[in-house]
């Protein structure tokens, strides 16, 4: 599992001018089965996302993603080793 956790570098203004892209692509990696879970951080300074998947398919995906082409945010990739998870959240132990 993956913990994408982005920070943006510009003021939320600038994000905000791109979150509709942004979302479209968050969408995506939902469809595409990459993405678990997702949310802003709390103050809204960025956000994060849970990710499973192939490392490399993660960051060329990050690459895409409008915040990182404009800018916006940076992305600090984590990978975890679960071991441990409640009932319903096995897909985490990958």
């Amino acid at each position: 599992m993956f913990i994408l956790a982005l920070t943006y570098v510009k003021p939320n203004e600038e994000a905000d001018r791109h979150m509709e892209p942004h979302m479209a692509w968050v969408k995506e990696g939902y469809a595409r089965g990459s993405f678990l879970a997702s949310g802003r951080k709390v103050p809204r300074t960025g956000g994060v996302i849970l990710a499973v998947g192939e490392r490399a398919e993660i960051e060329a995906y990050v690459a895409e993603d409008p915040f990182t082409v404009h800018g916006v945010a940076e992305y600090d990739i984590t990978e975890v080793a679960v071991t441990t998870a409640v009932a319903g959240l096995e897909i985490l132990k990958g």
